[in-house]
């Protein structure tokens, strides 16, 4: 039998999280079967289940990948940045999945206590994130002064919930870029 190498088990791997991240998106945590994660995946239960112990742990490794590409844009350009780019993919598959993984994560923050305790870590990374990118840019002198850097991280991530809910509700995106600019406008200096 052939020895499958660690680059194939992570691409493997990833190709699950992919196809997961469609069928929770479209079905919701509840209605993700683990039939329909096969059809989705194209695999079956045990090739699925031999990297993710079950479809809680796959749902969350979905949601903890999401939030790792989140702290790393942020980190590097700032969440205002992270909006732009939701933006700008509003009508891709891949987006509609990203959001319905948010939701789902929302819902359950607010009805699994386990849940909540097990996403707290991986939340405060987004808002370290944020705080340090901010502190970053205040330091630099390119952002306001007036405001603690709490309350601007606050803000921003308040902005982010706003957006992902607004496109998860199917509202057209209209001229939301200019609305970006305003978020982002208000926190640098005058």
């Amino acid at each position: 039998m052939p020895r499958v190498s660690q680059d194939q088990l992570d691409a493997r791997r990833q190709e699950i999280l992919a196809a997961a991240r469609a069928c929770f998106a479209r079905h919701g945590y509840e209605g993700a079967t683990v039939r329909r994660l096969e059809e989705e995946t194209g695999l079956s239960r045990g090739a699925i289940f031999h990297h993710f112990r079950d479809k809680d742990s796959l749902f969350l490794a979905v949601a903890e990948d999401d939030a790792a590409a989140m702290v790393e844009t942020v980190a590097r350009n700032g969440l205002v940045q992270v909006m732009r780019d939701l933006l700008a993919r509003a009508d891709s598959t891949e987006t509609a999945g990203w959001l319905g993984s948010q939701l789902e994560v929302s819902r359950r923050l607010r009805t699994d206590p386990a849940f909540a305790k097990r996403w707290a870590e991986r939340s405060q990374a987004i808002t370290d994130a944020t705080h340090e990118r901010l502190r970053r840019q205040r330091d630099a002198g390119v952002l306001r002064d007036d405001v603690p850097l709490d309350v601007l991280t606050q803000f921003l991530e308040l902005a982010y919930d706003g957006l992902v809910l607004h496109l998860a509700m199917g509202r057209p995106p209209g001229d939301l870029g200019r609305v970006l600019d305003l978020v982002e406008e208000a926190v640098r200096k005058a």
